[in-house]
């Protein structure tokens, strides 16, 4: 079973997202976290570092080698694995020999940095070879194999501990159901690769909700050794309005005897990774049962002292809260989904029959709300500025609520619509890109289909003027017309189609 003792069992962090890159400072923070929590390794596998990836052909400046030797090095002295990783498959030809020479110039450059450890990435490129390798007679993934074979080699002759990664075209699942890379992908690179080199695999999708021992089992079977789970489960590059600070969860423990390790590709943001890197520390260590739900409680009792405030302090019930609002990608966290629950039964019902539900409603709207407020204040300013948007996105959401329940509260027509002078047409889930979402409309099985009725938002406002909402203290006074809320359908029937419907998250590695 793989424990912080296990020196050959890989578990720790990748910074491997699509987005600005941690700082200094950050990665130096990561490594502390990690060396006290038994995590061994870290890999830079960043996507949009142009080197690493889009000009992988050129040397790093010096300033910019000074800058990867000092991170390399703060591993290094916390007894951390740091592996650097290339990503050549946009553009390298496989059967010309010069490609071979700048890949090992650029591992040369690593190596006089101090680095032992690296990685070859062929992810998220075209799943076909230029004309030139076709020539050559060889799969894509027997081209792919005879470079990272060679480079393996070169390596290990220079530093001959060197653990070295290989991550496959298809690198899920699904990608190898549908033949991504050429038929029979897995197999050729299950016999032509090196035995000592890992494989990376991300589980049934490139965001798995679940990883089991049984479709890990088929997998070794299929690449002759045990895979490398490169873990996306906290990332988020691919929906800037979401964060993830929920467990490690998902994954058995008995999943450590069948991979070589657990590497975690997180959140783009780095304070709001505390939670995820944590999680995954006490799983890998963890002895018996996981319990997920009790880890993340007590990895928040630990995040907690960071969310000093100014004015009122953030207890634990409402961080818990607030990060049940953000917890997994297809789950929120179960005082968040009680609270969606109970507001979606609310609306589904006419005010008349609302009773107390509303005022419950409305309280547990105003502690949420609250909350957003006092993130505002927090002295650690580079976690509120990793939440910023969110906190803003989510308190609208919360306001224009609040505001519908207490317009059908306060005893007028039943009938009347509600409007909100704070949530108007186009500035409100308004721009380019929600425009384009309300077009197609996506069902529980995954499928699209074009939106049966679609309102586009306008900017004026018709209707007369008939009624203010009662603000609370210290805001402003709204008036409010009767009509309808413009932007998406809001209807409860249309609330819960869309709830069912939300969409299979589609990234990349």
């Amino acid at each position: 079973m793989a424990t912080r003792e296990t020196a050959d069992f890989l578990a720790g962090v990748i910074e491997g997202f699509y987005g600005e890159p941690w700082s200094l400072a950050e990665r130096f923070e990561l490594f502390g976290w990690m060396a006290d929590w038994g995590l061994n390794t870290y890999l830079y596998a960043l996507k949009d570092d142009l080197k690493q990836r889009s000009i992988w052909r050129e040397l790093y400046s010096d300033a910019e080698a000074a800058a990867l030797g000092e991170v390399i090095r703060a591993a290094q002295q916390r007894g951390l694995r740091f592996i650097y990783a290339l990503s050549p498959g946009l553009d390298i030809r496989y059967s010309n020999e010069a490609e071979l020479v700048h890949l090992k110039k650029r591992f040369e450059q690593m190596l006089g940095l101090g680095c032992r450890h690296f990685a070859l990435l062929f992810d998220d490129i075209p799943d076909q070879m230029a004309p030139e390798d076709l020539k050559a007679g060889r799969s894509f993934a027997s081209a792919q194999s005879q470079v990272a074979n060679a480079m393996f080699r070169w390596t290990r002759e220079r530093s001959p501990g060197a653990r070295f990664l290989f991550c496959p075209t298809p690198y899920c699942g699904r990608m190898a159901e549908r033949n991504y890379g050429g038929e029979g992908y897995l197999s050729a690179i299950g016999r032509e690769l090196l035995p000592e080199i890992d494989v990376f695999w991300t589980g049934p999708e490139i965001i798995s909700r679940e990883i089991t021992v049984a479709h890990i089992r088929e997998l070794r079977n299929i690449l002759r050794r045990k895979p490398l789970i490169w873990d996306n489960l906290h990332a988020n590059d691919y929906d800037g309005r979401r964060l993830y600070c929920g467990p490690y969860a998902g994954r058995p423990p008995e999943l450590r005897d069948e991979v070589s390790g657990l590497l975690s590709n997180p959140n783009n943001e780095f304070p709001l990774n505390y939670v995820p890197f944590r999680t995954l520390a006490k799983f890998v260590q963890c002895e018996g049962q996981w319990a997920p739900r009790e880890a993340y409680r007590s990895a928040m009792q630990e995040w907690l002292p960071r969310f000093e405030a100014i004015g009122q302090q953030v207890t634990l019930e409402d961080l818990i809260l607030f990060g049940d609002c953000y917890y997994l990608p297809y789950e929120e966290g179960p005082e968040a989904e009680a609270f969606f629950e109970r507001t979606r039964s609310l609306l589904a019902r006419k005010p008349a029959e609302w009773g107390e539900d509303a005022a419950v409603f409305l309280r547990q709207a105003a502690r949420l709300k609250e909350f957003c407020v006092r993130m505002t204040e927090l002295r650690q300013r580079p976690l509120f500025y990793a939440l910023s948007r969110r906190i803003w996105e989510l308190r609208e959401e919360l306001d224009l609520l609040e505001r519908y329940v207490k317009h059908h509260s306060a005893g007028g027509p039943t009938d009347a619509a509600c409007r909100s002078d704070f949530h108007l047409p186009l500035t409100y889930r308004g721009g380019m890109v929600p425009r384009l979402q309300r077009l197609l409309m996506q069902h529980p099985d995954g499928t699209f289909t074009p939106a049966q009725t679609f309102h586009e938002p306008r900017s004026d406002r018709d209707g007369p003027l008939s009624l203010s909402l009662s603000p609370s203290e210290g805001e402003r006074v709204p008036k409010v017309a009767e009509g309808s809320v413009h932007g998406p359908d809001v209807r409860p029937d249309a609330a819960e189609t869309a709830y069912n419907a939300r969409p299979q998250i589609p990234a990349k590695l």
